[in-house]
């Protein structure tokens, strides 16, 4: 390949990437709602000569360059998280703006940059030949990623019957070729009480403070040290090589994490004590984690036992409609994946997502 040429071509898009990209972003593009960045996406491989365009059930936009045998697929997830407090924006994130270095706004990085990009990088493979009789570019706009972390490639790979021979995920990575990512898992938390009035809580059994216990328990699991003398030995405990067997490749990725993200209640009224707490928890996942010793891990810890039976611990199932209504029920487990490095002393060299 000519390195010039690829590079003289791709500034001849400049301003037509901008363009696209800054159109793309002008439109909000949540979770279970990113039709309009589909269409636009859609309307720009028509635009540049895709050889076909689709877009599926799901609502994934599938663009194909070249006719070859072996499928080589570059995707971006074209869905964003919302924008929190609009006040602390210092400017308009659908509007957005640019400069001689950057695009700001919703999504432009994670990831309508990425196809962006994706796209005119197809263009130029068309331009220059690169696709020849042996290759096909597969480039793809995929939904709900923020919502349930590759459901939609689950989706493409079981329900369209597309498999390529290899992907390039367009997350923006500093420039840097990574070959691992830690899982990500979310766990429910029920714990059970008894209601009574609040003038006289010793009465009921108030299950916030039961949920306050094991909380401590749970921020332990992510803050302390795995001495021999913890009583919630952390999460730390799985780079090393006693108790994981993965350690290695643990260590490459960094250890996982979890954290409180929800919290829920029940009570009769505000004079009364509560019945019910349920907390939702951020689990991520190193290598050697699994979702049953995630879960396992939080059922053993001492506020938990301690409760007994009023405590139930549980993975979230994922089943929102996308913007086509379609519903692909999921569990809310997503692997660590990890591409094996060669050990250097017993830190593993490269770099994770």
């Amino acid at each position: 390949m000519d390195y010039n040429m690829i590079k003289t071509d791709a500034e001849n898009y400049k301003a037509d990437m901008t363009r696209f990209l800054r159109e793309i972003v002008r439109h909000p593009g949540e979770s279970c709602d990113e039709k309009a960045h589909i269409t636009r996406i859609a309307e720009e491989m028509e635009t540049l000569g895709f050889d076909k365009v689709e877009i599926d059930p799901m609502g994934n936009v599938l663009g194909f360059m070249g006719t070859g045998e072996k499928l080589i697929a570059f995707d971006a997830h074209i869905d964003t998280v919302g924008i929190g407090n609009r006040d602390n924006w210092t400017f308009d994130p659908y509007e957005g703006y640019e400069n001689d270095e950057e695009i700001g706004g919703r999504g432009v990085s994670d990831q309508c940059g990425g196809i962006a990009s994706a796209v005119y990088g197809a263009k130029i493979m068309k331009d220059l030949g690169l696709l020849s009789d042996k290759y096909t570019g597969l480039v793809t706009g995929t939904v709900q990623e923020e919502d349930c972390d590759g459901l939609c490639w689950q989706y493409i790979i079981k329900e369209d019957n597309i498999r390529p021979e290899f992907v390039v995920s367009t997350e923006p990575t500093d420039g840097g070729i990574y070959r691992g990512q830690r899982g990500r898992m979310e766990i429910r938390v029920d714990v059970q009480g008894v209601s009574c009035h609040g003038s006289a809580p010793e009465r009921g059994d108030n299950a916030i403070y039961k949920m306050a216990d094991i909380l401590q328990d749970i921020r332990a699991l992510n803050e302390n040290d795995a001495a021999d003398g913890t009583a919630v030995k952390g999460l730390m405990k799985m780079l090393d090589e006693r108790y994981n067997p993965e350690w290695r490749e643990a260590r490459f990725l960094g250890r996982g994490t979890v954290t409180a993200s929800e919290i829920f209640f029940t009570s009769p009224s505000r004079c009364a004590v509560a019945d019910s707490c349920a907390v939702s928890l951020d689990r991520r996942m190193t290598a050697g984690e699994t979702w049953e010793s995630c879960l396992d891990e939080i059922r053993a810890l001492p506020a938990v036992k301690k409760y007994g039976s009023d405590v139930t611990v549980s993975m979230y199932d994922y089943e929102r409609p996308s913007y086509t209504d379609l519903v692909y029920p999921i569990e809310c487990y997503f692997p660590t994946w990890v591409i094996p490095g060669r050990p250097q002393s017993d830190q593993i060299p490269g770099r994770s997502l």
